[in-house]
């Protein structure tokens, strides 16, 4: 009887001790494509929660209400010819934070990749190695290099929320993939050479010191700004309000930016329904910085302006 207490004591400890840190859900959308049984994109949905799920990212440990909760949506458009189980489409990923004090969770990543081509094949498990990324068969490996990558994204900003520059090794985890991606010719988005603004100048941008008051900027809207806004909500709004300026200086230096456009992806509805309850004479001073960084969404902005 002992034996077998000390043995479910073991195995809750290891239980604890591995918790992991994401609570995901996954959509698999195929409406696009036709002649292909669409049980095997539920299957594909429960494959990615599992993988992303039961797999242990980093060092910490999460209580089940700590974990963060993401998004993966994957829009199918068209099937590889000759490639059994090979397909082309976007990905998107969602992911946010709780407000501290609030029942607000305020998102960290809205994004979505129009470039994702990979290959699923129906009850194989998905599997990753931040050690061999590239593995055998090219357009399996870009499946979960691609949504290791992106996790590791939504880890490393979740971490810089909470402290400054905290997820620094999960953005050098998401690079090394970037570094040593897949190659075919059905696959993009990992090489500089392809585009200003795809998954390699993301990361790259992050990390690049030429960007790191982004990164300061952002822990101080997040843990200094947001998250006081129960306590002392005037130094929050203050606060904020400088982290307007400084984006709007960071942008100034690097106009068209991937990582602020990806910033404001996530962050332009918050921000706009933030403004709209300000003084007239902060909304003149910061909004139009605002519609100069986030040029998509310049008509709401504007709007702010006349009420």
């Amino acid at each position: 009887m002992k034996k077998i207490i000390y043995t479910l004591i073991l195995l809750c400890l290891y239980s604890v001790s591995n918790a992991q840190e994401i609570k995901c859900k996954a959509k698999v959308i195929s409406e696009q494509v036709t002649g292909v049984d669409t049980k095997i994109f539920s299957t594909f949905e429960q494959a990615i929660e599992n993988f992303v799920n039961n797999r242990k990212w980093g060092k910490d440990v999460f209580e089940n209400e700590e974990k963060i909760e993401c998004v993966y949506t994957i829009i199918i458009t068209k099937i590889i010819e000759g490639v059994e189980g090979g397909y082309l489409g976007r990905i998107s990923v969602q992911s946010s934070r709780p407000v501290y004090n609030t029942s607000y969770n305020t998102n960290l990543v809205n994004y979505s990749d129009k470039n994702f081509a990979f290959k699923y094949v129906q009850y194989q498990p998905l599997e990753f190695n931040d050690n061999v990324i590239a593995g055998p068969d090219p357009l399996v490996s870009n499946l979960t290099a691609t949504i290791a990558y992106y996790t590791y994204i939504m880890l490393g900003l979740d971490y810089d929320s909470y402290s400054l520059k905290g997820g620094t090794d999960f953005f050098n985890k998401a690079l090394n993939i970037a570094n040593n991606a897949p190659e075919q010719n059905q696959i993009n988005g990992w090489k500089a050479s392809e585009s200003q603004k795809n998954r390699f100048w993301l990361i790259d941008q992050i990390l690049n010191q030429r960007f790191v008051k982004m990164r300061e900027s952002i822990y101080k809207y997040y843990r200094h700004g947001l998250d006081l806004m129960t306590t002392d909500p005037e130094t929050a709004r203050n606060t904020i309000y400088s982290t307007y300026l400084e984006l709007s200086q960071i942008n100034t230096e690097n106009p068209s930016s991937i990582w602020i456009q990806f910033f404001f992806n996530a962050k332009s509805d918050e921000i706009i329904n933030f403004m709209a309850k300000a003084t007239m004479q902060d909304k003149q001073k910061y909004v139009p910085l605002l519609s100069q960084m986030d040029v998509s969404n310049a008509t709401k902005y504007a709007e702010l302006l006349k009420n």
